[in-house]
């Protein structure tokens, strides 16, 4: 009977962790994952088939969190986020950025863009970091992985969405978006409208732009509510533009820098 419970307790544990730290959960990541597809360039749509094979980037997109389950992976785990101990002004961040040595999705996203850039990269390397690379870049843009380590990016933030027990970090990953009813690539069709000026933008800002305007969100979302509070209608109405902003963003942003290493 003990052996029985350890074996089930091991069970929970491996499906319970990895959602602990999802972002966007798996709507939101392929949402994003679908509204990149729209802006690759020629070339870089073909160099990206011939490592994904038949495997979309909306359904690659999901890759790093599924892989979770695998302990041989956890070492990827802390590349999927990035904290910060206070609201930075922009200059600050890139200050404490530029020193940044830890292995966060700021580091990372700078070391998969480079290797993949590398012509005699192998292929095994060539499909982890491209799967890697697209999640994260999503990852950064729901604005919780940019958020508090003392609450482990909102997770330990407890909160109600209408009548059920969750967490701040859980709620912009998955009930925001699952709130809309809609299917991934109806979600992206909704939303996808961006002018060829927005995008050009978009693209070209750094990577530290993209952490700013996350954590900028991050911070005003922990001055909005208290830990208890229950979220509800009017907590869609007033934040599902912030949600949609930002998949947007992540999936033209992905785009721009897929067509970078690829095209």
């Amino acid at each position: 009977m003990k052996t029985f419970f350890k074996k089930l307790l091991l069970v929970v544990a491996v499906f319970y962790l990895p959602l602990q730290s999802m972002a966007w959960g798996t709507q939101g990541h392929r949402i994003c994952g679908q509204i990149a597809n729209n802006y690759l360039t020629p070339q870089a749509r073909k160099a990206i088939e011939a490592i994904l094979g038949n495997e979309s980037i909306a359904m690659a997109s999901n890759w790093a969190d599924f892989i979770k389950s695998d302990p041989t992976y956890n070492y990827l785990s802390v590349w999927h986020y990035i904290d910060f101990d206070k609201a930075y002004s922009y200059p600050e961040m890139v200050e404490y950025l530029n020193r940044d040595v830890n292995v966060d999705a700021y580091t990372k996203l700078n070391f998969l863009i480079a290797e993949l850039k590398k012509k005699d990269l192998s292929k095994e390397n060539k499909l982890l970091y491209l799967r890697m690379l697209i999640h994260i870049i999503e990852d950064v843009h729901q604005p919780m992985h940019t958020a508090h380590a003392d609450d482990k990016g909102g997770n330990d933030f407890k909160v109600n969405w209408f009548s059920t027990s969750t967490n701040l970090h859980s709620v912009w990953d998955s009930q925001l978006i699952d709130f809309q009813q809609l299917s991934y690539t109806e979600y992206a069709t909704w939303i996808n409208h961006s002018t060829l000026t927005q995008r050009t933008a978009w693209q070209k800002e750094p990577i530290s732009q993209w952490l700013f305007e996350s954590n900028q969100i991050a911070e005003k979302l922990y001055t909005e509510i208290k830990p208890g509070d229950t979220l509800n209608y009017k907590y869609n109405f007033t934040h599902i533009e912030i949600v949609n902003q930002q998949l947007l963003k992540a999936g033209v942003r992905l785009a721009g820098i897929l067509n970078t290493i690829f095209g």
